[in-house]
């Protein structure tokens, strides 16, 4: 049901008055008087056939080719003529007495507009709001005129320093009630961006139909010509005397994107030449990956398709046993690092197994965006170009690691030491999480870094700092803490030693040895050493322990269940949850185990047992970190008390977790109450009800499972970042009896 307080009052002005009666104009004026917002809606065009076909299509009111009749008594005037024809009407208009009528346009270059009327009237009226509608067609004229044209388009408004904020939100309210999304930009950067994203293609969709119509087979080549051509080209059908205008309005700005393609083109054709397939592979993968990546950037969603802008919420039906083998998703720690040594390593990486989430994927375009050619991924498989540790080259703008503190924290070290400057931002929640951990000790090994406040992202590190190496002891355990100190150590002057106060996850060490760099370990402390390389190796990437968690406990509470997890990597640093889960009386046992690139490996069987109350060991928390989400599941199906302490870091991972999983808990009936550091839970019975996930991935799956105990339906909202760790969790829930399904849309 729709709100009607969101409608705008109807009408909103007496009088609109439309300049220009073309395609954009014609439907700005169609779009506005179909809406009722407007008691009038008048067009101005010396084009007769525009004004004899104005009225019966039901573009306007009433049409004149007199601008004075037109805009008498005008609330607003839409200026929608070709740029170049803007001056002579922007004259007329400034010797008429236009009162306070707002005065907007639809060019798509607005420099030549401003500069247009500031020559007509002197300087820039507060009144003139510059507009430009993102829409078009290669159809032109009043006939083509449509009413919803701007329907889910944008619509990009530049106004000045002085600009009325009235006028301002006026003109807004126009646009948004033909359907368009409006935003604001800086005049100058309006110019340059769509000298790149409009003009240039348009430019060179032109001139490529214009090339091969000039060929002797041009019969032959049209006549073949793929659905790709025609999409292509579909533009060369535009209006050629508008884009003839913009061009020359926007000369400038068109010339330097011109330019630099023109530059990026003839490496390109050198590359052909020469037969450089890595170049060629390098261009084609990051244009690849490009189209759907700036969109992520600049909507700070997530970079899964199916989670990208539908609001995400699960339903878990009751009850159920969990029964199987199945293989969980790669493991999203190692798929991370395995993107960064890959790169910095000499030669060429295969990877298998990688996880295809969206913290990875981000990792993975860093890499791209800084010149490393890789290919992939495709069905966890990724290869890698090695650029070597010296190789990497300035991103073209801030790396976007969506919501991966650990894609952030690493590079943050990595980066510390090259040459260039750089960024790393997030989406909305890994803004909000400290850098502080990190910052604080890369100052001290001598990186120029800063964050925004209280430690948070951004980060802005400036390039060519001699880093120093340094002895290091961790005031709180953290394996991205030491990952990155160990990353930066890679390139500072000594030697670089981290000692934790109790065990981590040693992913880093063990990969850094793989790709043939030595580390030592001793104890708690790691060294490493700078004047070293990285060779290329092959990597198979074990299923995550953190994904298998959710189903190692649900086997564990579902009655009748009996589960396989494949191929799941056991790393003594990680294996907390087995350990808590075996200690609650868990029937937990380890089948075929192995090694695999370093990383130990096995099949992991899980029944249903009857788990018991703990007070989980101190030792254990740093090894179970990521999985305690879950465990307070199982702790909530226990017979009696389960209390966890010194786990104060949940506190700041993608939620409050520990708030987050306590106020869950509790919706559901069962007893739980946070302590600062770890949380007091009463086993007992699970109800049905809703929770919030806080668009925490794991806090989502965790109350999925949770379903197998409860006594009704449980709906679980904000589920969109599963796409983080977990991609197809539900597809793999259901496979093995876990209810859990999308909410249905309203």
């Amino acid at each position: 049901m729709s709100d009607s307080s969101l409608l705008p009052p109807n009408p909103v002005l007496g009088r609109l008055t439309v300049v220009g009666l073309g395609l954009i104009g014609g439907s700005f004026a169609k779009g506005v008087r179909e809406s009722g917002i407007c008691e009038e809606v008048v067009g101005c065009d010396p084009d007769p056939t525009a004004r004899r076909l104005a009225l019966p299509l039901g573009v306007v009111d009433r049409v004149t080719d007199d601008l004075a009749e037109a805009v008498q008594g005008a609330d607003v005037i839409m200026l929608a003529v070709p740029v170049l024809a803007m001056e002579s009407v922007l004259t007329q208009l400034s010797g008429m007495d236009l009162g306070q009528a707002v005065l907007t346009d639809a060019g798509s270059t607005k420099g030549a507009v401003v500069k247009a009327v500031e020559k007509a009237f002197g300087q820039t009226p507060a009144l003139f709001v510059p507009g430009h509608p993102i829409a078009g067609s290669e159809k032109s004229g009043v006939e083509a005129a449509k009413a919803e044209l701007f329907k889910r388009h944008k619509v990009i408004l530049t106004p000045l320093e002085h600009t009325s904020p009235q006028a301002v939100e006026l003109v807004s309210k126009l646009w948004q009630v033909l359907g368009a999304d409006v935003e604001q930009m800086a005049l100058a950067d309006h110019d340059e961006v769509l000298a790149a994203t409009s003009h240039l293609p348009h430019l060179l969709a032109f001139s490529l139909v214009d090339t091969l119509a000039s060929r002797s087979e041009n019969l032959e080549i049209f006549r073949y010509a793929a659905g790709g051509f025609r999409d292509f080209t579909r533009i060369a059908a535009s209006d050629p005397l508008m884009w003839r205008d913009v061009f020359l309005a926007n000369r400038d700005a068109v010339l330097r994107s011109l330019d630099a393609f023109t530059k990026d083109l003839g490496r390109l054709r050198a590359a052909v030449d020469e037969g450089d397939a890595t170049t060629l592979l390098g261009v084609f993968t990051r244009a690849k990956s490009a189209r759907e990546h700036f969109s992520t950037i600049l909507a700070r969603r997530a970079y899964m398709e199916p989670m990208q802008t539908n609001v995400i919420n699960f339903v878990a039906a009751p009850g159920g046993r969990v029964q199987g083998s199945i293989r969980v998703p790669g493991d999203k720690s190692i798929s991370h690092r395995s993107i960064m040594l890959g790169s910095l390593a000499e030669g060429v990486t295969e990877v298998e197994g990688f996880l295809e989430g969206e913290d990875s994927l981000a990792t993975l375009q860093a890499f791209r965006d800084m010149g490393v050619v890789i290919e992939g991924p495709y069905h966890g498989r990724v290869t890698i170009n090695g650029v070597g540790l010296n190789g990497l080259q300035a991103p073209p703008g801030p790396l976007y690691l969506g919501n991966s503190g650990t894609s952030m924290r690493l590079l943050s070290g990595l980066l510390a030491a090259q040459m260039f400057d750089t960024t790393l931002v997030g989406d909305a929640s890994l803004s909000k999480r400290p850098m502080g951990r990190v910052a604080k000790p890369l100052r001290e090994m001598g990186a120029r870094l800063e964050t925004a406040n209280e430690g948070r992202p951004p980060l802005r590190i400036q390039g060519d700092s001699r880093l120093m190496g340094m002895d290091y002891e961790m005031p709180m355990a953290s394996a991205q803490v030491k990952s990155c100190l160990l990353l930066a150590g890679l390139y500072a002057a000594g030697t670089t030693s981290v000692t934790e106060p109790a065990p981590t996850r040693d992913h880093t060490e063990r990969m850094l040895q793989g790709f043939g760099y030595p580390v030592k370990v001793k104890g708690s402390t790691v060294t490493i050493e700078p004047g070293h390389r990285l060779t290329a190796c092959k990597i198979d990437v074990p299923a995550d322990i953190s994904s298998a968690a959710f189903f190692m406990v649900a086997a564990s509470i579902a009655e009748g269940s009996d589960l396989v997890l494949e191929h799941v990597g056991i790393n003594p640093t990680r294996i907390g949850v087995i350990n808590i889960l075996r200690a609650m009386g868990g029937d937990i046992s380890l089948q075929n185990e192995r090694e695999v690139g370093g990383e130990p490996v096995a099949d992991i069987r899980v029944r249903h047992a009857r788990l018991k109350g703990i007070e989980i060991p101190v030792d254990q928390v740093p090894l179970a970190i990521d999985e305690f989400p879950v465990l307070f599941v199982a702790a909530a199906c226990a017979e009696g008390r389960t209390v966890l302490r010194g786990a104060e870091e949940l506190r700041v991972k993608e939620s409050d977790r520990i708030q987050v999983m306590a106020d869950g808990l509790q919706a559901l009936g069962v007893r739980a109450e946070p302590t600062p550091d770890g949380i007091v839970i009463d086993g007992g019975t699970i109800h049905g009800g809703s929770v919030d996930s806080h668009g925490d991935h794991r806090i989502a799956m965790s109350f999925s499972v949770a379903s197998l105990r409860a006594t009704d339906e449980i709906h679980i909202s904000d589920c969109a970042n599963v796409a983080t760790s977990f991609p197809d969790f539900i597809g793999l829930a259901q496979a093995v009896g876990i209810q859990v399904r999308l909410e249905e849309s309203a």
